[in-house]
């Protein structure tokens, strides 16, 4: 699990993120759409791994991608790697999303670096109707528009500012939507307020989503218990653990702090 991998390729998306191509067979064979990896970043102040979503799995190549936006020390230390450099990850770690045949009309909600983990969902899921929702604070952080029109039968994208798509909040874009068609499972990533928005938005039309949580974590394996968010359990609640419980959740099911 914790082995020591190459990178493939950078491809920067925009001033301040940019995606990371892992050469990682072992990882690119058994990843599900969902999962994460717990990477060492390097550098004298980032001690802690940092955990990355599996963005895009080529399993022909042996690869990945990971999206990454530059927060801190650590995802600035991991910002200075180069092609063919070596790269120390754990992974795959935790539980991805429902791949339900079932489902035949789902729809993906992904707000800023959200969106990543989306990606290789609608690649994989076997829906035959795809729609994909994607917001951002303005045109310059738009990434991987084309990928995810690849994926999609519809895609819209909203920013904050009106300067790019529909103006106003991605979850505006998702009430619209689902009042003109039925959707069978929405699948959501991104800030907490949006998040808890959208999952209100599918509670009140009684349609089932899933929530992929991002929070900070030492270990990634359940260890250190750094990574606890609320679930609801029947009428009362109780605490579980992003990194082995999640990432993804049901969205009833959690309890978002905001």
């Amino acid at each position: 699990m914790n082995l020591i991998h190459r990178v493939g390729a950078i491809n920067q998306l925009n001033e301040d993120t940019f995606l990371m191509t892992i050469e990682a067979p072992e990882i690119a064979a058994t990843g599900k759409p969902g999962q994460f990896v717990n990477v060492k970043c390097g550098g004298t102040d980032a001690y802690l791994r940092r955990p990355f979503s599996l963005c895009r799995i080529d399993r022909e190549r042996g690869t990945f991608d990971i999206g990454v936006q530059i927060r801190g020390r650590g995802t600035e230390a991991l910002s200075r790697f180069c092609e063919n450099n070596p790269i120390d990850i754990i992974g795959p770690l935790g539980n991805g999303f429902s791949l339900n045949r079932e489902d035949r009309r789902i729809a993906v909600v992904g707000g800023g670096i959200g969106v990543f983990p989306l990606l290789q969902l609608l690649r994989e899921h076997p829906a035959s109707e795809k729609l994909t929702l994607l917001g951002f604070r303005n045109r310059n952080q738009v990434v991987l528009e084309q990928s995810f029109q690849k994926e999609s039968n519809e895609i819209a994208i909203a920013t904050d500012d009106g300067s790019y798509g529909a103006r106003g909040f991605v979850t505006a874009l998702l009430e619209r939507k689902l009042e003109e068609r039925p959707i069978d499972r929405v699948f959501i990533c991104g800030p907490t307020p949006m998040m808890k928005h959208a999952v209100e938005i599918c509670k009140a039309k009684s349609i089932p989503c899933e929530v992929s949580l991002e929070e900070r974590m030492g270990c990634g394996i359940g260890a250190c218990l750094v990574c606890a968010c609320k679930v609801r359990l029947s009428d009362d609640w109780d605490y579980a653990h992003v990194c082995k419980d999640g990432p993804v959740f049901s969205g009833e099911s959690v309890v978002f702090q905001e």
